[in-house]
């Protein structure tokens, strides 16, 4: 993943990419000359329109369209929560419940530097696996809010590991080096033909090599 990303599946409509994390998906008001989107219209030479967004932090799965139609039928699928999203995710702590809901008002921190009001937001967590001092977790947000995974974790004192926006560093008792979070699931309808598409990635090496050796 040389580029900042692979593709992991392409037509002539849309694109789905495997995003890095540390990357930003499209210029910030820092102005950053090298983003996603730039990579991957200098590879690709078409245009491309993005149907929603990742945290520079957070790797996984993202989807491009390739025409203003297919633009138009993906975002109108997210805006309904049509789309199912599965994100994994390695996070302090052992939750006491095997899975639930966190529901609330969020506001991310870029929201609250503007004065935004908070918003509605649900996702649903699962624990694959309880490790020393941390669990594995397979999360399924329902809204789209910004930072919204990260930011209700937080709340419900369980931080992503490597967490440093909704978490001090100093909270942690197991130290991460980058944000635990992969979007490796998505599920839609295709713009055009209507089909059912399924997209997933396995999990990433350095969850595995992580949790392998904390047993």
């Amino acid at each position: 993943m040389s580029n900042g990303f692979d593709i992991i599946f392409s037509d002539q409509y849309f694109l789905v990419i495997n995003k890095i994390a540390r990357i930003v998906v499209q210029p910030s008001p820092k102005k950053e000359k090298q983003t996603l989107t730039s990579l991957l219209k200098k590879q690709l030479k078409e245009n491309l329109y993005i149907c929603h967004r990742l945290d520079k932090d957070t790797q996984g799965l993202m989807i491009y369209a390739k025409s203003k139609k297919a633009y138009k039928n993906i975002t109108d699928q997210f805006r309904k929560r049509k789309i199912i999203k599965k994100y994994f995710a390695l996070t302090q702590g052992n939750f006491k419940k095997n899975k639930g809901i966190f529901k609330g008002l969020i506001l991310d921190a870029a929201g609250k530097k503007f004065k935004e009001k908070p918003k509605s937001s649900e996702t649903f967590y699962k624990v694959i696996k309880k490790c020393k001092g941390f669990d594995f977790l397979e999360l399924s947000p329902k809204t789209g809010r910004t930072n919204q995974i990260r930011i209700h974790l937080a709340k419900a004192g369980h931080p992503v590991l490597g967490e440093r926006k909704y978490a001090f560093g100093r909270d942690f008792v197991i130290k991460f080096n980058k944000l635990a979070l992969c979007a490796y699931f998505i599920q839609l309808r295709h713009p055009i033909s209507k089909e059912k598409v399924t997209i997933k990635i396995d999990r990433p090496d350095y969850m595995n090599q992580f949790i392998k050796n904390r047993r």
